[in-house]
């Protein structure tokens, strides 16, 4: 079930909206958190409720294993528990691209598997992983099914995060204060959950139609194409997960649950270590916590951070695609970050415009390796950006010039001149003013559900 339609927002949201709090009213604390799991699990199985048992089946899992880690933290449990996860996604998400490489290497004709992506599986399984790494260092306190599986289904940030920690979203449904409707958050959610649907609706939706045509016949764009392609899927990309991300947070904001902040204006970094500090955060907090510190962080000498740096930039890479094109994009980023650190080191600094430009070509021409089918098709385009041979201003083949032009244009003035949507949600205020501004974002976004489009991430 997507964010953006009809069922969702006319149906699903306010009937369990509604249900939840007035258990809560009836003081049936229990019966609500065990209704809002199971309306989670159903938003879930909407998609394909095959996997529905893959994903309880990997809750009571990790909750016996984290259970037994509270208990006696021993690290032969937590490699089991790790372990367990990552055979999971690993079937699922890296067999065939094992299978295929096996062939390539022994030179042999192994049938793949042809295996569907579970969704979200990327997600909850970190998130599970994070809670046993958080059970085997003693701070999870408490162990209750129930309200793990809450965590675990919490139907805002199930399906693409943002990852979570136990210890800071299960205390709040245990607070009482927080079981009864507050109208100002309702308000307050309504308004951050309307520019999170207009971001991805109005926004992201329009870049990623033209993104994706022409990236689909990468070897024929010209140079003026091959840019129109490359800003349409890095603000696309932007538009897409954060507009999720403000979603998540927004409809946690309804239920008096406040979610992390997952982005924060990204794309107004002068390095690469800044915007991966203001990128998927909670995936960046993740990857520093449980990958990047288990190997020692910064607390040795520099070469060694920056091989713990660009290890950690390897494991996600691996993690968001089964293909070596992510793997390299994984390594480009580790690289760019590792120069930022060694320019601050040697406190070198640069002009803010140049320092940005730097990093902003480099989001540019990462983000081509990322969404190309492979190694040829982001050689030809990164190449082609810089091919004035090919330079031509008649037209553009794959998408009306002036409507692409206007859409960057304005994509472009939002992300890296506006404040953000949490950054506007502070000087929110629930009268006339405000209310407007949530009918028009939520008004002008109904009108794009019949050509609603899955979000980009879906696909981790």
């Amino acid at each position: 079930m997507l964010f953006n339609s009809y069922e969702f927002i006319f149906a699903f949201l306010p009937i369990t909206f509604l249900v939840y709090f007035y258990l809560n009213t009836k003081r049936y604390t229990e019966g609500a958190k065990v209704f809002l799991v199971i309306a989670s699990l159903f938003f879930y199985s909407w998609w394909n409720i095959i996997y529905l048992p893959l994903i309880v089946g990997s809750m009571l899992f990790n909750y016996f294993i984290g259970a037994s880690l509270g208990k006696k933290a021993t690290k032969p449990m937590l490699t089991l528990g790790i372990v367990g996860n990552v055979l999971l996604l690993g079937y699922f998400k890296y067999a065939d691209f094992f299978i295929m490489n096996y062939n390539w290497v022994l030179n042999t004709d192994t049938p793949l598997l042809h295996l569907a992506l579970p969704l979200a599986i990327s997600y909850f399984t970190f998130q599970q992983i994070a809670f046993l790494v958080d059970s085997y260092r003693g701070e999870t306190k408490e162990y209750n099914f129930l309200n793990y599986a809450t965590f675990i289904t919490f139907f805002p940030q199930l399906l693409m995060g943002p990852i979570m920690h136990h210890k800071e979203i299960i205390p709040q449904f245990e607070n009482r204060f927080k079981l009864k409707i507050k109208w100002s958050n309702v308000s307050l959610g309504l308004f951050i959950f309307a520019m999170g649907l207009a971001k991805k609706t109005l926004m992201g939706d329009p870049l990623t139609e033209y993104a994706q045509v022409a990236f689909d016949n990468a070897q024929s764009l010209s140079m003026l194409e091959a840019w129109y392609a490359s800003l349409s899927y890095v603000m696309a990309y932007y538009f897409d997960l954060s507009g999720y991300a403000d979603m998540a947070i927004g409809i946690g904001k309804m239920f008096n649950i406040d979610i992390p902040l997952n982005f924060n204006s990204p794309y107004k970094s002068r390095n690469f270590a800044e915007y991966w500090q203001r990128w998927h955060m909670t995936l960046s907090r993740f990857l520093g916590d449980y990958v990047y510190k288990s190997l020692g962080g910064n607390k040795r000498l520099a070469y060694v951070m920056y091989i713990n740096i660009m290890i950690t930039f390897f494991v996600s890479g691996f993690w968001h695609g089964a293909g070596w094109t992510f793997v390299v994009w994984g390594i480009l980023n580790g690289a760019f970050v590792v120069m930022a650190h060694m320019m601050r080191k040697a406190k070198k600094k640069m002009n803010y415009f140049l320092a940005w430009s730097l990093m902003f070509l480099g989001v540019i021409l990462t983000r081509i390796l990322f969404v190309s089918d492979n190694f040829t098709d982001a050689w030809h385009v990164t190449y082609t950006l810089f091919d004035i041979t090919s330079l031509h201003f008649d037209n553009l083949k794959y998408a009306d010039k002036y409507f692409q032009t206007f859409y960057l244009g304005v994509a472009l003035l939002i992300a890296l001149s506006f404040k953000n949507s949490i950054e506007l949600s502070k000087n929110f205020k629930p009268n006339l003013k405000y209310s407007l501004y949530t009918a028009i974002l939520l008004s002008a976004s109904l009108f794009t559900f019949s050509k609603a489009k899955e979000f980009l991430y879906f696909q981790f």
